[in-house]
């Protein structure tokens, strides 16, 4: 039987790049967007899940993508963004987990691959409420893989570096602003600088990752975080 996944923030970035990749591998894949659930919400996030089983009756993997940046000293840091960021990036992939757990110990093979960030694993200033929450998934991950190992249920948080994406893209400007540099010197001067490979990640690169993590040979892969950071983490 062809395996089902569903896949949030599809239609944008590495999303795109996932979805495609999997239907390569032969996946059919349930990609939803902001359009389609508003997922800083616990209705929006069941919602999805009920739609995937509605619609295929099952879900053998759960891939919550779904994200955005915020750039802005702790002093000032906006709370409503500081609330939008955790329910995306952290409280979503809960609750999509919660609500997709039972079909998924039905798959017998259920697999979680949260799109998390190097910032899951170091930081990096003016970024509290994105970096918080990527380190707060991460420990979300282990805990899912401790409780999924009793139901057949693998998760993994992939941990890319800066990826070429219009999320990126974004950020120069704001960062620009935060540091006092020019735009043009932001990619090399703060973003790449920790990074022992001076590069953008491609999308295709995240997505091949988030194929393997899926397929038999990742079965093995559990609790933990996998970069593909270029050496950011390395030092």
């Amino acid at each position: 039987m062809t395996k089902v996944a569903l896949v949030t923030g599809a239609r944008g970035g590495i999303g795109v790049a996932i979805v495609a990749r999997l239907v390569e591998e032969g996946w059919i894949v349930h990609g939803v967007d902001i359009d389609d659930a508003d997922l800083t919400t616990a209705a929006g996030n069941r919602t999805v899940v009920e739609d995937a089983i509605a619609r295929y009756g099952r879900i053998d993997a759960l891939v919550p993508n779904a994200g955005f940046q915020h750039v802005a000293p702790v002093a000032t840091f906006p709370e409503e963004e500081w609330d939008r960021l955790l329910a995306v990036l952290l409280t979503s992939p809960f609750l999509l987990a919660k609500y997709a757990w039972e079909t998924l110990t039905a798959s017998g093979d259920g697999r979680i691959c949260v799109i998390a960030s190097a910032h899951a694993l170091t930081a990096s200033p003016f970024k509290a409420g994105y970096v918080a929450a990527k380190h707060g998934v991460l420990g979300l991950v282990k805990t899912l893989a401790l409780e999924g190992a009793f139901v057949g249920i693998s998760a993994t948080a992939v941990c890319p570096a800066y990826v070429r994406t219009p999320l990126v893209e974004r950020q120069l400007a704001d960062q620009a602003a935060a540091h006092g540099l020019p735009e043009e010197e932001v990619l090399g001067e703060i973003l790449l600088e920790r990074q022992a490979v001076k590069r953008l990640l491609e999308p295709a690169e995240v997505a091949g990752l988030v194929a393997f993590l899926l397929s038999p040979s990742g079965r093995g892969i559990t609790g933990v975080p996998v970069p593909i950071d270029l050496g950011w983490t390395a030092a």
